[in-house]
């Protein structure tokens, strides 16, 4: 193998990593899984459902880079493996890629639909912001990042306007395990954070108190679904208790005894656990 070949390998790898492809492919088979499972199987075989979940894939992708571009120093602490730009990656390419697959995304949206290009304007806004100041807040960061993974699934339903009462349960599945999956990904990073003056839950708070703010918060998504299967009837108990409650109940179970940063990045590991669990469901609708 020549040196060039190892070198785009290398190149390929780090561009992979940096715009956390795993996360992509998730964002991908939930939009499919909500188009084909919630609204009609059809659905699947259309071109601008294609160009809509590539337009969403896009913008998260540069939303990753961003992400990674403001956080170099931050990463160094927090996770100095997973740091790709500065070493593999120059930061003027990154910003390149940034602002290619932000407008690609742009784009695509305003091909498909001129509502799904203004949601897609307003995603690549947001992510900039949030990059750039909003997850440094408290708490603030965390609700824009759950806003736009719920709004990943809802999209799909506001270019059908088919007006899904299941899309708007799943959507609300996605903003409350992203928003504790947040949280608890503050608690993990809580050392680089307090480093550059981040002003994160965990900072603010401490660890104890931010925990019950995260029983909180699983109390309340498990009877907000409970209430909304009672309204809509929408899945059998048991699939609640199968895909969701007793995960939920792991899930706390562990965060109780959690004091460490590896306990904290398996538990933020198992959110999107739970998150894929979730979206496998929908095969069941």
């Amino acid at each position: 193998m020549k040196a060039g070949d190892l070198t785009s390998r290398g190149f390929l790898e780090s561009l992979l990593k940096l715009t956390r492809f795993g996360n992509l492919v998730i964002i991908a088979l939930a939009q499919y899984f909500t188009a084909g499972f919630l609204i009609a199987m059809h659905t699947l075989n259309d071109l601008k459902l294609f160009l809509l979940d590539f337009s969403t894939v896009s913008i998260a992708a540069g939303g990753y880079i961003i992400n990674d571009y403001y956080d170099v120093k931050i990463d160094y602490i927090n996770k100095p493996d997973r740091v790709v730009i500065g070493k593999s990656i120059t930061r003027r390419y990154a910003i390149l890629f940034h602002v290619v697959l932000s407008s690609i995304g742009i784009l695509l949206g305003v091909y498909v639909s001129w509502r799904i290009g203004a949601v897609n304007v307003l995603s690549v806004f947001l992510l900039w912001l949030y990059s750039n100041n909003l997850k440094r807040l408290p708490f603030i960061g965390n609700l824009t990042v759950a806003f736009l993974t719920g709004l990943a699934i809802y999209i799909v339903d506001l270019f059908y306007r088919t007006d899904n009462s299941l899309v708007i349960i799943y959507a609300l599945f996605a903003f409350f395990m992203t928003l504790i999956r947040e949280v608890i990904k503050d608690m993990e990073d809580l050392k680089g954070d307090n480093t550059f003056g981040c002003k994160t839950l965990p900072i603010i708070w401490g660890i104890r108190k931010t925990k019950l703010f995260v029983y909180i918060l699983v109390i309340v998504f498990a009877g907000i679904v409970i209430l909304l299967n009672q309204l809509y009837r929408a899945l059998p108990f048991k699939y609640h208790l199968i895909f969701l409650f007793i995960p939920l109940l792991w899930l706390i179970f562990r965060l109780i005894r959690a004091d460490m940063k590896k306990d904290f990045k398996r538990l933020s590991i198992f959110c999107k656990v739970i998150m894929l669990l979730g979206i496998l469901s929908m095969a069941f609708m």
